[in-house]
């Protein structure tokens, strides 16, 4: 947990995030919303973490339990969608009423709330809501859940707030490419052919709208974004097919494509004519996945396969059969089966696009990017075919040549009433158990060619001198409780001045009668309360913890690695350097990530890259001790282009 789990909420907490979301699964049989290991142990001790802690939207499965375990905010704050229902609401003023909460957790959650309130400058006035977000219509009822009857009116005002972000999406998308594949220089495309085809329904725009499928769950046309609640919609999306047929009608080209999948005769017949006059054929293909309310094709929530979706792996043998010059695009939300394509002579070049509307976080070094809708798909991928970007992204994650390869799966179906998965797997996951089993992959978690060179030399190290890490030691204190609570039942009764909304949440009481106001048989049952979990006097702190991302001495800096990268190819172009440590123990990887760094180089230049490598980089969590200790292994850093592309090695004093 602490080795892989854990590590990205530490970076979280050290940059600041004022709010961390709880999950809906289980944690060894325990809510992870209700998990006070997770919560209060490991994220608000160990880690520091001062702001506050609110569930997925249902995923709050009890109300003082999950509260004493660290539960700070219920979102949406009903039980379901629209029953009026809450396990905090007037049920949490019982519980603060019956001492059943201690006032100093009440003020723990609202503390941290508005300390996540003020980072952010909440402080400062902003606009009234101008949209809702459970209908597109301009007029609606006021109250969504409740209907009409309640009020209607202007529900969204339609507020454009894009400006000219359409092109930042454009250079991010075309930025987060990854070019897979490149013989005999196939790519850049220079528009010169004289018949230039796409195949493929992923190359063209879904029939019933870009937004045609609520939630985006289906996978119709060009895959731009996954489906579930998280989804994104488009203003407008940008067809590949749209896109390049521009770019070579534009030059008064010849141009053609077939978008149905199941028109396998007039595919292959396009396909050899193109041959014919040594033209260009350009295959889109993808996969899909999202979120498991919603099933596409059997699939709900995560893929039933690593297979190409709408029928795509058709198309590409039979194009690539008759066509010598075949370009495969892929649009992806992870690992694919591609060793065929790799291998296949006639398939000369292989684009990875990921999900142009939503790859990831954006992160500094685009080593993967893109949190938009999409919009600018078509347009991203004809940069990179065309050569006005030279692909420079890398892939994040393995790709194997069988689902076994990955050494896990996921849960297809339950297998107990409550779903059991034990990650057998520990910290060897993606390149790490790829390394771990000596399987070789068909691209390796890394990997991105680009259409120039690199070349790597000079790796050097310097050791820094900093202070001895010391183990936090001593108490907390006793929790803090501000102003008093008035335990009159009648204050707290719903006010005769509000006009009470059907299914809205409200903190009020509908009786002075403690009781009667819980309404459920089991009033007064304490008996699931934890030892101690009312006791807000003081804890011991953990060795390892801090604030704002534990103990300060992880964080320190012990060495500069420094590498020098050069472009030795005709063209400007970006390099991904990366930098890998083993940390030498018998159960540790071979590997582990701990930097990378994206750099634009001009040909025939060098640039120096430097990694900070900090002491958590280097050290293992120690079970005995609960703490992140340094061991005697030997460690050793490599650095090059992928996680199995590594030519500079050195060991670290």
């Amino acid at each position: 947990m602490h080795e892989l789990y854990v590590w990205p909420f530490a970076d979280a907490v050290k940059a600041g995030v004022a709010s961390v979301m709880c999950s809906y699964n289980l944690v060894n049989n325990s809510d992870a919303c209700g998990n006070s290991y997770l919560l209060n142990h490991v994220l608000k001790s160990e880690l520091g973490f001062q702001g506050y802690v609110m569930s997925d939207w249902q995923a709050t499965m009890s109300g003082v339990s999950s509260i004493l375990a660290g539960l700070d905010m219920t979102m949406a704050g009903d039980i379901r969608f629209g029953d009026g229902l809450s396990y905090f609401g007037p049920n949490l003023t019982i519980a603060v009423l019956n001492g059943t909460v201690p006032q100093w957790r009440l003020d723990d959650m609202a503390v941290r709330i508005l300390a996540g309130w003020y980072l952010v400058d909440g402080d400062v006035q902003v606009p009234s809501p101008n949209f809702q977000s459970w209908t597109l219509d301009t007029f609606g009822a006021v109250h969504a859940h409740v209907g009409p009857t309640w009020g209607t009116g202007l529900v969204n005002q339609h507020v454009d707030v894009r400006r000219e972000h359409g092109r930042l999406i454009r250079e991010i998308g075309a930025a987060s490419t990854v070019l897979l594949k490149n013989v005999r220089g196939t790519l850049p495309l220079n528009n010169t052919a004289r018949l230039t085809a796409v195949f493929g329904e992923d190359a063209a725009s879904n029939p019933n709208g870009p937004n045609g499928c609520r939630n985006h769950a289906c996978d119709i046309g060009t895959l731009a974004v996954g489906w579930g609640s998280g989804q994104a919609s488009s203003p407008y999306l940008i067809s590949p097919d749209a896109a390049i047929q521009h770019e070579v009608v534009s030059r008064f080209g010849s141009y053609e494509s077939i978008t149905n999948n199941s028109a396998l005769t007039q595919i292959s017949a396009l396909a050899r004519r193109v041959n014919d006059v040594a033209g260009v054929c350009l295959v889109f293909s993808n996969a899909d996945s999202g979120e498991g309310f919603a099933n596409v094709d059997g699939n709900y929530g995560d893929r039933k396969n690593l297979t190409l979706w709408q029928g795509a792996d058709a198309v590409i043998t039979n194009v690539s059969a008759a066509c010598n010059n075949t370009i495969l695009v892929i649009h992806s939300v992870g690992a694919v089966e591609l060793e065929q394509y790799k291998e296949n002579p006639n398939i000369t070049a292989i684009l990875w696009a990921g999900l142009p509307g939503k790859l990831g976080e954006l992160i500094k070094s685009y080593f993967l990017t893109d949190t938009s809708s999409g919009e600018q798909s078509g347009y991203a991928i004809a940069d990179v075919l065309y050569g006005r970007v030279n692909p420079g992204a890398k892939l994040p994650f393995t790709m194997g040549r069988k689902r076994s390869d990955y050494g896990t799966d996921v849960l297809y179906t339950p297998n107990q009433e409550v779903p059991q998965f034990n990650f057998q797997e520990g910290v060897f996951i993606d390149y790490r158990g790829f390394d771990q089993r000596n399987v070789t992959p068909v691209y390796e978690f890394g990997f991105g060619m680009s259409y120039t060179t690199f070349e790597y030399s000079d790796l050097t190290v310097e050791k820094l001198n900093v202070v001895e890490y010391k183990p936090t030691t001593g108490v907390s204190g006793p929790a803090p409780t501000y102003g008093i609570i008035n335990n009159d039942t009648s204050a707290h009764t719903f006010p005769q001045n509000i006009t009470r909304v059907p299914l809205y949440i409200y903190p009020w009481l509908n009786n002075t009668n403690l009781r009667d106001a819980y309404g459920a048989a089991n009033y007064g049952d304490n008996s699931f309360i934890p030892l101690n979990a009312l006791d807000g006097s003081s804890f011991s702190c953990p060795p390892s913890s801090g604030p704002n991302g534990g103990n300060p001495g992880l964080w320190d800096i012990l060495y500069h690695i420094r590498v020098n990268v050069t472009n030795t190819g005709p063209i400007v172009g970006d390099e991904v350097a990366q930098l890998y440590l083993s940390l030498g123990g018998p159960y540790d990887p071979k590997i582990v990530l701990r930097g990378f760094e994206r750099v634009r180089i001009d040909a025939g230049k060098t640039v120096q890259i430097t990694f900070p490598l900090a002491r958590r980089d280097v050290a293992n969590w120690d079970t005995e001790t609960q703490d992140w200790v340094i061991s005697e292994y030997e460690k050793k850093v490599f650095v090059g282009s992928s996680s199995r592309d590594l030519p500079l090695s050195t060991v670290l004093e």
